[in-house]
């Protein structure tokens, strides 16, 4: 059976438009109920909540608990490192930020076109090495969004180097152009290298699925919830011995304890429906966003783009009238920015994990949320003249 894992990207907050007013009790809670039922795994990164997401960490799990009662994960960001003095002096604040002497996990975040030939250039993977051989990371990995031609070209230098792999896999993404889960873990099992799974929900798009994959799934499976299914798919697939989850409400928390402490593999009946439910969110879905946000980070405008496609990916489910989603467009870049204020420099592009045409798909967004929104009609001048 894959141990379950607590991920840390989306931690509960108390203003969603403040990326570190962390909602502590509630965090708290959250983990203290996850350890009392016996996991240990929490999995963060350098660059989470705006780079707060660590220290969040330290204050609600590392300065309440005995080392030896959890085991940690954080990962070295590598999208814009300049040389390897960086890299060091990135690795000793992560320490510091966490509040620990170690790392149990550590991971090369986010490996991919965008940032292997620098990471050769620069040797990072003997950085981390060096950093394992002087016991501040007990195993190390990497964290792979890319085609699996590159996977394996990646693997065929550094497997024997490395002791895991984290990989997205859900059933929705088993064999989409952008993700091909099945074949990066085939991949990872060539190597013999464990798997440790993210997104196995994808970013909770497979807990609020559409009416008809939900009703699919309900008949077939009465007493299960769609996020448990998922989480049950990931688990069973071969060679996964980790499933990481992001949870922000103790109803989540729940749902996923009952799943992993009651656990058993889909069957393949079970499988042959997820993948029928699967085709029905995939054609439903417009923009394939898991809402991690490494695309607003950068972005010189401020644009809150997976907010804006998940009112997109609503409308493209709907028909009819729009008011609802326009109204929520409106509110949302009276706050932000509007998507139309996109000044092409590809930096979200760059970032994603998902390899989206972000600039392109912005340009839908704005056909359907600003064109023709009667409701962001008196504010758009006003807008537009303010960037």
């Amino acid at each position: 059976m894959a141990d379950f894992g607590f991920g840390c990207m989306r931690l509960p907050l108390t203003d969603s438009k403040n990326l570190s007013s962390f909602d502590f009790p509630l965090i708290e809670k959250l983990f203290d109920t996850y350890l009392e039922h016996g996991f240990r795994y929490f999995d963060t990164a350098y660059v989470y909540h705006g780079g707060r997401g660590e220290e969040a960490v330290r204050k609600a799990l590392v300065e309440r608990n005995a080392r030896s009662e959890f085991e940690l994960a954080t990962k070295l960001p590598l999208r814009t490192f300049k040389d390897l003095d960086e890299l060091k002096q990135i690795f000793d604040k992560q320490l510091e930020n966490c509040g620990v002497a170690y790392f149990d996990y550590y991971l090369l975040h986010n490996v991919g076109t965008n940032v292997w030939a620098r990471m050769k250039q620069h040797n990072v993977i003997g950085f981390a090495i060096e950093k394992k051989a002087e016991g501040k990371i007990k195993k190390l990995g990497i964290s792979f969004h890319d085609k699996p031609e590159l996977f394996d070209e990646i693997l065929s230098e550094y497997a024997e180097k490395i002791d895991f792999v984290q990989l997205q896999v859900n059933y929705a993404d088993m064999e989409t152009e952008g993700v091909q889960a099945r074949e990066c873990l085939e991949i990872a099992a060539k190597y013999n290298l464990p798997v440790t799974v993210m997104e196995p929900v994808k970013g909770g798009t497979l807990a609020k699925i559409p009416a008809e994959a939900e009703k699919l799934l309900r008949g077939k499976c009465p007493n299960a919830t769609p996020a448990s299914l998922a989480l049950r798919f990931a688990a069973s697939q071969k060679g996964v011995t980790r499933v990481l989850s992001g949870m922000n409400s103790m109803e989540q928390l729940e749902d996923n304890l009952k799943t992993f402490e009651n656990f058993e593999p889909v069957t393949e009946e079970e499988t042959k429906t997820l993948f029928r439910a699967a085709e029905i969110i995939n054609s439903q879905t417009a923009v394939k966003c898991t809402g991690c946000g490494y695309c607003t980070e950068g972005c010189p405008k401020g644009i809150a783009i997976p907010k804006i496609f998940a009112l997109y990916n609503s409308i493209s489910r709907l028909t009819g009238s729009f008011s609802s989603e326009h109204t929520y467009y409106t509110n949302l870049v009276l706050q932000t920015a509007l998507a139309s204020s996109c000044i092409k420099c590809g930096k979200c592009e760059q970032a994603c994990p998902q390899h989206l045409e972000i600039r392109t798909l912005l340009e839908d967004c704005v056909e359907k949320l600003e064109n023709g929104n009667v409701i962001l009609a008196p504010f758009l001048e006003k807008l537009k003249r303010n960037g």
